[in-house]
């Protein structure tokens, strides 16, 4: 295995990005936001997912896994590699992230953060415990 350290790098800054993501879920009821804090909800989701699958595409990197970069590939083999057990939902929270990009309709982008509570949230969670202890592992670094 190579010596590099960009996606502990990376994972450090995803870390911090899905604790913030889970104390505002955690601390406030959805029902509870404005149309602002939504708004912040969805921009907090979508950089913590930007985050999460280019963590996931650096440590399959840096473990020698062969597959095809970006978003697609990369949950793919994470999935195959055992990284992420929720293959479904790591594709809709994707799927989910370029509705955000692409679509300005209120009641779908409402939708899509009431998910962000009850089932996003919860799975960058996961990522985030199952990837920390490899940080301190030295085959991983």
């Amino acid at each position: 295995m190579a010596t590099d350290t960009r996606w502990i790098q990376r994972y450090s800054n995803y870390h911090k990005a899905c604790t913030l993501l889970t104390e505002l879920t955690k601390e406030r009821e959805f029902d509870s936001l404005s149309k602002l804090e939504t708004e912040g909800l969805v921009q907090r989701f979508e950089y913590t997912f930007e985050l999460a699958w280019k963590v996931l595409q650096d440590i399959l990197n840096f473990s020698g896994y062969d597959f095809a970069p970006g978003p697609n590939g990369t949950l793919k083999t994470a999935f195959e590699a055992g990284f992420i057990t929720d293959h479904d939902r790591w594709r809709e929270m994707l799927k989910s992230r370029n509705i955000f990009t692409h679509v300005y309709d209120e009641n779908e982008i409402l939708s899509v953060a009431g998910k962000i509570y009850t089932d996003f949230a919860p799975v960058l969670k996961i990522l985030d415990e199952k990837l920390e202890p490899l940080t301190h592992n030295p085959d991983y670094q």
